[in-house]
């Protein structure tokens, strides 16, 4: 589903992605860690078609990020920090917006499913203005998932929810694993991390350091070991 293959990422003399490989397939998730800086945004960036690599190539569900854009924002949906939501809209008319973005037949009806599959389906009327941070999060899973896609990146989804909105969250996110979504998220958070994830990757420096499957780490004290081991200077 997806290939990552010698991907660079350059800002002038910086190097911020340094032959970055992976891959994930159908239904798998996959989550990277790694400290500030690392070149995580960056490469979630170039898979959602947001900023072209300096070399290498990213296929998903066989379309190169690069040459067939388009296609590949068909299948994927994006989330992160940012909800990309109006205030001023209610749930239902932020939906209905994005619904007819990406021309989704029997749009109201879609609507009204991803509510109910965030548990927001009592909010629809409501102004999203009046949400609080974790229910803004949820609608924008709503709104990344309106049109189906067969892929999903997260960009610190966690970022600012409380304890409570962050359990609703990954309930949500739980119930999407099971649907056969790929999920490749980006994230501070090891106990969740290891949790969620089939596969896990450290980036340090635009590198990636280690990456297995999360089957083969016992606990979240030796995944915090590894990841000070490979996140040192």
């Amino acid at each position: 589903m997806i290939h990552v293959h010698d991907i660079t990422k350059n800002f002038g003399s910086m190097t911020v992605l340094d032959n970055v490989n992976f891959s994930a397939r159908g239904g798998e998730f996959l989550t990277i860690v790694g400290p500030n800086g690392a070149g995580k945004t960056t490469l979630i960036k170039i898979m959602a078609t947001l900023v072209n690599a300096t070399g290498g190539t990213v296929e998903i569900g066989g379309f190169d990020v690069k040459k067939s854009p388009e296609k590949v924002r068909g299948i994927i949906g994006v989330i992160s920090h940012n909800t990309y939501l109006y205030n001023e809209l209610t749930a239902g008319e932020n939906l209905k917006f994005f619904g007819k973005m990406y021309a989704i037949p029997e749009n109201d009806r879609r609507v009204d499913e991803v509510l109910g599959e965030t548990g927001l389906a009592d909010r629809k009327h409501d102004r999203v203005g009046t949400f609080s941070r974790g229910m803004k999060q949820r609608l924008s899973i709503a709104r990344a998932i309106l049109h189906k896609p067969a892929v999903l990146l997260l960009d610190e989804p966690y970022t600012g929810l409380d304890q409570q909105a962050s359990a609703s969250l990954e309930s949500v996110l739980n119930s999407l694993t099971g649907s056969g979504i790929t999920t490749i998220m980006i994230s501070h958070d090891l106990k969740r991390s290891l949790a969620l994830s089939d596969q896990v990757m450290i980036l340090t420096s635009g590198t990636v350091r280690y990456h297995a499957p999360a089957s083969k780490i016992a606990d979240v004290a030796e995944f915090q070991a590894l990841y000070e081991r490979y996140t040192r200077n």
